[in-house]
């Protein structure tokens, strides 16, 4: 969307817990500023320092976990990119046109439409009645590999890195530590993704990415993300030709 001409306002929770740091403007909470390839995030304080954010160039992020400023801020779209399978409050009168990523939404009813999010023939198709694949709790495969490549908190409590993204870890080999439980790497490959260090979190929660295929390049998002990003595009497009030639009102 951005580069796209858009203005783009990003909202997050107070305490992001994505995995693939490198690759995740959600890290400007933390540190002020993020960058994803050619993307500058900085984290606003309040609603003046937006517009003066974009005149720098940059994304405004600001930390909105209940999606408050939507109201005032009357945007042209919402699109909701939380992942979470399930919808945490999102609905079509929140902007004229809305778009929601994953299974939890139903296109027509909940949002206007919905995009796939399962690896395979579907990814990145738009539904504008109906669902998305019901979540499945296995991750696609990457390199040969699905279920081993996503790792889960055994057990609760403090995140303690041993290694770092980037690191090539061996079958075995203890990546960090959770309440003095050593958490080992499935199989040799490469860590792209890791939580923030110090996080606390609960039992199952994802907390590592290992990507078989050493030579990866983690500093630039996913084949997944750039599909789901077009796709996003598309649907705004494609619903506001839509609303156009119906002759519905719109808000540019």
């Amino acid at each position: 969307f951005y580069r796209a001409g858009f203005s783009v306002l990003c909202l997050e929770t107070d305490y992001p817990t994505a995995i693939r740091r490198t690759v995740a403007l959600s890290e400007a909470v933390y540190d002020g500023t993020a960058q994803v390839e050619d993307l500058a995030c900085h984290r606003v304080a309040g609603f003046d320092e937006v517009e003066p954010t974009l005149r720098r160039g940059l994304i405004p992020l600001l930390v909105d976990p209940e999606g408050d400023s939507i109201a005032r801020l009357r945007p042209a779209a919402v699109v909701d990119a939380i992942l979470a399978k399930r919808n945490l409050g999102t609905h079509r009168g929140m902007a004229p046109i809305t778009i929601a990523l994953g299974p939890g939404f139903c296109a027509g009813q909940d949002v206007d439409a919905v995009i796939e999010t399962m690896r395979g023939h579907n990814l990145g198709r738009l539904y504008l009645h109906g669902e998305a694949i019901p979540n499945t709790g296995v991750p696609g495969e990457v390199g040969g590999q699905s279920e081993k490549r996503v790792i889960h908190a055994p057990v609760a409590g403090a995140v303690k890195p041993i290694k770092n993204i980037g690191d090539v870890v061996h079958a075995g080999e203890a990546i960090l530590t959770i309440e003095q439980h050593l958490v080992k790497a499935p199989f040799t490959g490469l860590l792209r993704g890791l939580i923030r260090p110090g996080l606390s979190v609960p039992k199952g929660m994802k907390i590592a990415d290992v990507d078989p295929r050493i030579e990866t390049d983690y500093y630039t998002i996913s084949d997944k993300a750039r599909c789901l990003g077009g796709a996003a595009l598309e649907a705004y497009f494609y619903l506001l030709n839509s609303k156009n030639s119906s002759g519905e009102p719109h808000d540019n």
